[in-house]
């Protein structure tokens, strides 16, 4: 059975975008304009995230599209060639749990390769990349 990328916890997480508002003193930032997150395999799109840094490092973000195009999520699963990626109006990253919340117009799919295997959609999505489970 595959799960999803183990070392994607320890990785860095990498920000691109248009500009930035942070707050140092409350551990927030927001990145504004064609965002794109990377963690390992880990790979957000949206329209603007924020990101909270949490007294122990660990990192939470709320990342929204726009009228054009949804907050997009896609990680590689261990050991196979399979992703799992999803999309929604509002995605929730909570790192210490391994967990991304998709809510409105919420999405998800296992890829092999390009190749869509299941495809599930629904108002909030709750994906657990851990145990790889998802609740619709």
């Amino acid at each position: 059975m595959a799960s999803a990328e183990k070392a994607d916890s320890a990785k860095p997480m990498n920000i691109e975008a248009d500009a930035l508002r942070h707050d140092d003193l409350k551990q927030i930032s927001v990145f504004t304009g064609n965002v794109v997150v990377t963690k390992g395999s880990i790979l957000i799109r949206g329209q603007q995230i924020e990101v909270r840094q949490g007294a122990q490092g660990q990192q939470f973000g709320i990342v929204l599209g726009n009228a054009q195009q949804q907050a997009f999520f896609r990680q590689k699963r261990d050991g196979v060639d399979e992703f799992i990626e999803g999309e929604a109006e509002r995605l929730e990253y909570d790192g210490p749990t391994d967990t991304v919340r998709m809510l409105r117009k919420a999405e998800i799919r296992r890829l092999t390769g390009q190749t869509v295997n299941d495809e599930v959609m629904g108002n909030l999505i709750v994906y657990n990349s851990s145990t790889e489970v998802f609740t619709v």
